[in-house]
């Protein structure tokens, strides 16, 4: 089990509280499969996803980003418990869908980059390492079901 800091489970939090899971889970995923094209594979029945503009405007691309940063938001609201809290995620993502799980590395590092920018001098070094420990926390929770 991961430990916290007071420090760090307020810094998590005070972000997450001014998360838009629509809004920035369509930039975090749009992000991932611009920067990142060979991760579309796994969204082949999202349409078209042919350029930056095209998946910026899917509404299918819109509603997964929110359905990821709501799944995260979970976790968040389980620190002391991410791994389980995400237990059904990693099963799925590993048995049904077949997700490389490095694509959740991919995906932590796009939010990271969203949250900066929206937060600006807000995102720290301080809650900048908060928010790294407690990604890495959930992918390896993501990954956990993966052989």
């Amino acid at each position: 089990m991961v430990q916290w800091t007071a420090e760090e489970k307020a810094a998590i939090t005070s972000v997450w509280s001014q998360v838009d899971a629509e809004a920035d889970g369509q930039d975090t995923l749009t992000r991932v499969l611009v920067v990142f094209p060979w991760t579309q594979r796994y969204f082949s029945s999202f349409g078209d996803l042919s350029c930056a503009a095209a998946i910026g405007s899917n509404a299918k691309v819109a509603a997964h980003g929110k359905k990821v940063l709501s799944a995260l938001g979970g976790a968040v609201h389980h620190l002391d418990n991410v791994k389980d809290t995400l237990s059904k995620l990693s099963e799925l993502h590993a048995d049904t869908l077949h997700v490389d799980p490095q694509n959740f590395q991919l995906l932590a590092n796009c939010l990271v980059i969203v949250l900066a920018r929206k937060l600006g001098a807000a995102f720290t070094p301080e809650v900048h390492a908060a928010w790294e420990k407690f990604l890495a926390v959930a992918c390896a929770g993501l990954s956990k079901h993966y052989h």
